[in-house]
């Protein structure tokens, strides 16, 4: 099991043309010496959070909802696991070896997708992938999912909103923003992931009532 070291957390930047023939020096006396280390390989990391119980309503709309991925910038529309230090807050930075299965966005759009599902809100819970007509569309952007290695209380933290529209006039019918952070039980890369899925899982959770609760104010589509 790895843990994190400065050498995992920089991102490499271009190597000056002037130092290229120094380089090649450097690297044959050094190969002289033995053979060199093996090159350490990518660890990919899938978010799979459970999702609390939220209840299933008992009465399903008659309508189809459409979950789409979440928005993203920058770093975060990726599959970097992105993470902020003390020493330098506005520096955004992300681990070179430690990365996610799918942007986390995707991921999480699919969880929730899965949590409405098996909450009954809807008769049909669609993705992106599923081609379909659409009654609803669940539309989310997420700002942050981040690791926090060297808070007093190393964390992580996420922060994304959710918006319900009509399809046919995107007219919206719920927003909210939804943040919080969680405690990693150690310094490894796994405790930071699971920390992630703790969180993640909890905020889908909270999302899934919070649309349960608007349920009296949409209505299923005709002819059903």
């Amino acid at each position: 099991m790895c843990r994190f070291n400065n050498e995992q957390a920089m991102t490499p930047g271009a190597i000056k043309p002037e130092l290229n023939s120094l380089l090649l020096l450097v690297s044959v006396l050094l190969s002289a010496c033995g053979a060199p280390e093996p090159a350490q390989r990518d660890l990919f990391y899938s978010l799979a959070p459970r999702v609390p119980d939220a209840g299933a309503t008992a009465t399903p709309i008659r309508a189809t909802l459409l979950v789409n991925d979440f928005a993203a910038r920058g770093f975060l529309g990726g599959r970097q696991i992105v993470f902020q230090t003390r020493d330098q807050p506005l520096q955004v930075q992300r681990y070179n070896l430690f990365l996610w299965e799918e942007p986390p966005g995707r991921a999480i759009a699919r969880d929730l997708a899965g949590a409405l599902r098996t909450a009954g809100l809807f008769e049909f819970v669609i993705t992106p992938a599923q081609r379909s007509r659409t009654d609803y569309i669940l539309a989310g952007e997420l700002d942050r999912f981040e690791h926090l290695p060297t808070a007093i209380r190393p964390q992580v933290v996420a922060d994304f909103s959710l918006t319900l529209m009509g399809s046919a006039d995107r007219r919206s019918l719920f927003s909210r923003r939804y943040q919080g952070q969680e405690p990693t039980a150690g310094d490894t890369p796994e405790a930071m992931i699971e920390a992630f899925n703790r969180l993640a899982g909890r905020l889908i959770g909270d999302a899934v009532r919070d649309l349960q609760s608007q349920r009296s104010r949409l209505r299923g589509t005709s002819g059903r």
